[in-house]
């Protein structure tokens, strides 16, 4: 028996950002990057939850993206933490931040932890123009994250294989540097930590990616459904959580790739479901704010 389907990576913006998508493409390289062009889906929460309800996902996590400004940061994040309080049994809202603000960052991810946000990211530094193992930009930001336990995103990019829109440099050596200067925070490397599981072959790499989870997201666009298997066999079942990259694809085209793997029913449950419960649950992420 399943657990409830739950959609680990997705991406929603404002009715008002989507009326103005012309403008933010020219203001912000990360927006413009990823939605210039006009193929690619621009879709609001109530467009994910009739999504949902339309192919049987109980909850989804809405993730922002790296805009490059301090500004365009607490936007985006205002709509994430209105979509969540209003659809608060459906969705688990991730925070944008801009490290070079530093302060201001720490303060911004302080007022999204209380507003209920269960995370931050997807960090992308490559495009933020930050240095993801620079500990002066970093640290402060993860120490309030770790105090807060909520949950590191990041865009992870394949060193090999075809170029595509938003694909960038955040590489598996790049990746594993950062989580080894804060390996007691939980992070979620996308995409399949563009490959990272496979080092857990290695002992000491396997140690420090103990906190480390992969997300499936637009991994019929990248490999073979064969990925799931070898990844659970490298890294364990628990490591992995279903993602979609929603509106990129639909979830039903993401979860029939994972059901082709020949999965057994407790690791196609773990993936699909159970490992992000176990992650994001509220009862086992209560905060108190009373410093």
């Amino acid at each position: 028996m399943l657990n409830m389907i739950i959609d680990a990576h997705t991406h929603v913006f404002s009715p008002r950002l989507i009326a103005g998508r012309e403008e933010y493409c020219s203001s912000d390289a990360c927006f413009g990057l990823l939605y210039s062009n006009p193929a690619a889906k621009l879709n609001s929460a109530e467009d994910l939850i009739r999504s949902m309800d339309e192919n049987g996902i109980a909850k989804s996590v809405i993730q922002n993206i790296g805009w490059v400004s301090h500004d365009a940061c607490i936007r985006s994040n205002d709509y994430i933490l209105e979509s969540i309080s209003k659809y608060g049994d459906r969705l688990i809202g991730f925070c944008a931040v801009q490290p070079l603000e530093q302060e201001k960052a720490v303060d911004e991810i302080i007022r999204c932890g209380k507003g209920g946000a269960k995370g931050i990211g997807e960090l992308r530094p490559d495009i933020q123009g930050f240095d993801l193992c620079d500990l002066n930009t970093m640290k402060p930001l993860m120490q309030e994250t770790a105090w807060l336990d909520m949950v590191v995103s990041l865009h992870a990019s394949e060193p090999a294989g075809h170029n595509y829109a938003g694909k960038g440099h955040v590489t598996p050596e790049i990746l594993f540097k950062f989580v080894s200067n804060f390996r007691e925070v939980k992070m979620v490397l996308a995409h399949f930590g563009g490959g990272l599981p496979f080092y857990e072959l290695m002992p000491e790499v396997k140690g420090i990616l103990a906190n480390t989870f992969y997300d499936t997201a637009a991994a019929p666009l990248l490999y073979s459904a064969s990925i799931y298997k070898v990844v659970i066999d490298i890294a364990g079942p628990g490591k992995i959580l279903f993602g979609s990259d929603w509106p990129l694809l639909a979830p039903q085209r993401a979860t029939e790739h994972i059901k082709t793997a020949g999965l057994n029913p407790a690791e196609l449950s773990s993936i699909l479901g159970g490992n992000a419960q176990r992650l994001f649950n509220p009862e086992e992420n209560k905060v108190l704010y009373g410093r």
